[in-house]
């Protein structure tokens, strides 16, 4: 009977539907990311959080010019948040550095998602929803891209497309693209 069932073109077809089928269903999903970890340790920004500049009088007593005061040569911390969970369990801080040439990056620090197929970081303009209400809000507004996540734990740096407008994206996403969710995401708050 088996024999005589693998010698019928209908059931070869049916072996080659249920092979590409498979083949297909392990791309999309890519189910060994759920127990895989890939891990980054880039160097950070060390931030002088002290050094974020202020707008003041100058000192009394001295002949010094009056106004504000000059950006610091060094990176200043410019917003910063705790990484909330959403689609899975996701912490850490994101933070917004600003180099003493004024471009920004964001910074992933110690970051800890779950791995998965197509994963981004997103600055974006919505709030940050705790649980199954943030999870797919942040493809409804304005979004930056910044790349691919590097990895699912550890330190990371993305740069900031200069000419982005800060002050209109308050959050950060971790987003499978491929599946429109968020596995979690940090509001960005102002420091200074």
């Amino acid at each position: 009977m088996v024999t005589r069932l693998l010698r019928t073109p209908l059931t070869w077809a049916v072996v080659v539907v249920l092979a590409a089928g498979a083949a297909v269903g392990l791309w999309w999903f890519q189910p060994w990311k759920a127990v895989t970890d890939t891990r980054v340790a880039e160097r950070l920004s060390d931030v002088d959080v002290a050094a974020t500049p202020s707008v003041g009088p100058a000192p009394t007593g001295g002949a010094g010019p009056t106004g504000p005061t000059p950006t610091p040569a060094g990176p200043t911390l410019v917003s910063r948040g705790e990484f909330v969970t959403h689609e899975h369990d996701t912490s850490g801080t994101a933070r917004v550095v600003r180099a003493g040439d004024g471009r920004h990056r964001l910074e992933l620090v110690g970051l800890a998602t779950s791995n998965g197929p197509d994963l981004r970081v997103w600055l974006t303009d919505q709030p940050v929803r705790a649980g199954r209400a943030g999870w797919d809000v942040f493809d409804d507004g304005r979004w930056v891209e910044l790349g691919r996540l590097k990895g699912n734990r550890g330190d990371q740096a993305y740069d900031i497309p200069p000419g982005t407008d800060l002050a209109g994206l308050t959050s950060v996403s971790i987003w499978c693209k491929r599946f429109a969710v968020s596995f979690g995401a940090a509001p960005l708050t102002p420091t200074g």
